[in-house]
């Protein structure tokens, strides 16, 4: 069965609850109306459906815009090779969503993830604390409205207490651009100041004049 036959059954089981299904590059997606019921969604689509496996939870910043975040889950099931993602909207006032480590344990750590980021949190998790930054941390630095460069930090010796240095890579990107290759990210050739190009078929020249070979950066040897 494919996963938009999958989809429009859990669509029938739910009605309203859920969009309809979008299909976009063989990736189907369902948005949840309401964030409080996303947990019934998902143990349905675990137990009756054989999503079995929760691949990740991302959350996306919809800055400027009302509902703010969106979280979004991306479920697989080992049994009929589909996957399937699923949408939900949380707003900034609430900044919360009801947890699903009852339904996969691999939202643990997905979940902390984005509270720690972006600072949304997930009632019912077993121990929702900070994963990366430290706690007292006031801070998301996911959202938006945080600094490229980061901010500084108030408590000496544990982070920066500066601003992070940016300019000097060791991965750097170029804002707007043709397209997507112009705008990748790209490792920058240490002891130049060749920023110039992005994508891998097009710097090879680049780095081969660079370096003496056509592959990733490194010491600058002599050319060959």
């Amino acid at each position: 069965m494919a996963a938009i036959d999958l989809a429009k059954q859990l669509k029938a089981r739910f009605g309203d609850l859920l969009s309809e299904p979008v299909e976009f590059r063989n990736e189907v997606t369902l948005k949840v109306a309401d964030v409080e019921r996303l947990p019934e969604v998902c143990a349905f689509a675990k137990k009756d459906m054989g999503f079995d496996y929760l691949t990740d939870i991302s959350s996306i910043d919809n800055y400027g815009d009302d509902p703010r975040f969106t979280l979004v889950y991306h479920l697989y099931g080992y049994g009929h090779l589909c996957n399937l993602r699923l949408k939900s909207d949380v707003s900034e006032e609430k900044s919360e969503a009801p947890t699903v480590t009852g339904i996969w344990r691999t939202a643990d750590w997905h979940e902390r993830e984005i509270y720690d980021m972006m600072g949304i949190r997930f009632g019912g998790h077993p121990d929702l604390r900070r994963i990366l930054m430290w706690e007292g941390y006031p801070y998301f630095p996911l959202r938006k409205d945080f600094p490229l460069a980061g901010r500084p930090s108030d408590l000496p010796e544990v982070a920066f207490t500066s601003p992070a240095p940016m300019a000097g890579g060791p991965f750097v990107t170029i804002a707007g651009g043709k397209d997507t290759i112009s705008r990748e990210p790209r490792v920058r050739i240490p002891d130049t100041d060749s920023l110039g190009m992005n994508a891998r078929v097009e710097r090879r020249q680049d780095i081969k004049d660079s370096h003496g070979r056509a592959h990733g950066p490194g010491p600058v040897d002599s050319k060959q």
